[in-house]
């Protein structure tokens, strides 16, 4: 996936994850960036969030994010914290960047141990010469975890700026902020303060909408870095964020640990835009329904219940439910093909759509099927 104008990245095996597999990224600009981000509402956060909310809070300017994945460096106390300042440090001296604040730092992996200082000191040098102006393809294998497939999504604006967008996130994920690691960089001109803006309201209606657990990651983190290159109309600009910021949505959810299917809620009618997707997302996330996919049930009754859960208000007596395009409910149960609708469910996607009834406004959620894998990934995660 090509880089937009004025971003290098690179990504190298520092020796972090034992099957010695990439896991050092790196992304890097010549010029200061226009940048936002959004992070974990999870009280227990990793030093990576917390300093680099501070950057953002402080309208620091940023030249670089250096990512290492094996490594949660959570819950390691004033240790973890010194170590992500050296880890920033290390791509600070090795780029040549005067100061160390000018470069964001990410971590995913294990909670609870260390950094592997050694491995990043002989690794970050390594990541720096072998930054590239061409693609972004080392950096997306570099930040993958429990990932069996890599994330990437790019899109062309008229007039030529790019807006690409590369995340990662399998287990752990649940709507509480951006859901996983995501990077999107555009070489668009945009103010920072309308891109921060803009990046909240992006996040909220997709990357906040994905759901494989109903566990929120300590590390969650979504980003978007503007190079200032191209000039682009807002209307422009804010449709390719958010299809670019969907489309990681989508990846993220159907690569779910586990997973064989792809659940996508599609809810109408709702009162308000809030109400809308916290109907979306309940949805999602109900272990239930994502058990009912999984076994190919068109067990409606678990969809209203979850809706229910929501506290979204909707007007009982019209709520309408689909299950891959057939009616199985409309303001009462109602005869249906059971055995054509659950044929139906044999598919990489099943949709979900649910009418309110009590409004206008819209919203989608992601998630994906509960599945045996699942238990198995992680009762087995740290042997």
């Amino acid at each position: 996936m090509k880089l937009p104008l004025g971003f290098r990245s690179a990504g190298v095996a520092a020796g972090i994850k034992a099957s010695g597999k990439l896991d050092l990224g790196l992304l890097t600009s010549d010029e200061p960036l226009v940048w936002a981000m959004t992070s974990t509402e999870n009280l227990l956060k990793a030093p990576c969030v917390t300093r680099n909310r501070a950057r953002h809070a402080g309208d620091h300017p940023v030249r670089a994010l250096v990512v290492n994945a094996g490594n949660a460096n959570c819950a390691n106390g004033e240790t973890g914290v010194w170590n992500n300042e050296d880890f920033a440090g290390l791509a600070a001296a090795a780029l040549g960047l005067p100061r160390v604040q000018e470069v964001l730092t990410a971590s995913t992996g294990v909670i609870g141990k260390p950094l592997p200082m050694a491995e990043l000191r002989a690794g970050v040098p390594l990541a720096v010469a072998a930054l590239q102006s061409e693609h972004a393809d080392d950096f997306a294998g570099a930040i993958l975890t429990t990932d069996l497939v890599r994330k990437q999504v790019e899109l062309t604006l008229p007039g030529g700026a790019r807006v690409i967008g590369i995340a990662k996130g399998s287990g752990m994920i649940h709507p509480n902020m951006a859901t996983m690691f995501a990077f999107v960089l555009t070489d668009a001109i945009v103010e920072q303060r309308s891109l921060r803006r803009l990046w909240r309201e992006v996040v909220a209606r997709t990357l906040n909408q994905v759901t494989v657990d109903g566990d929120t990651s300590t590390n969650d983190m979504a980003f978007v870095f503007a190079s200032q290159r191209l000039r682009v109309d807002d209307g422009d600009l804010r449709y390719a964020l958010d299809t670019v910021a969907e489309g990681l949505s989508r990846q993220v959810a159907a690569d779910g640990e586990g997973a064989t299917t792809l659940i996508t809620v599609s809810v109408s009618g709702g009162r308000n835009p809030d109400e809308a997707r916290r109907a979306a997302r309940s949805v999602a996330c109900s272990n239930l329904v994502k058990a009912a996919v999984h076994g190919r049930d068109p067990n409606w009754g678990r969809i209203l219940s979850a809706v229910g859960t929501s506290g979204a208000i909707a007007d009982l007596d019209g709520v309408t439910v689909r299950l891959q395009g057939f009616d199985v409910f409309r303001g009462t149960s109602r005869a249906f093909d059971e055995p054509a609708v659950a044929a139906a469910m044999h598919a990489p996607e099943v949709l979900i759509e649910i009418d309110l009834a009590a409004g206008e406004a819209e919203a989608s959620a992601w998630g994906c099927d509960l599945t045996a894998d699942y238990v198995r990934i992680n009762a087995e995660y740290r042997t």
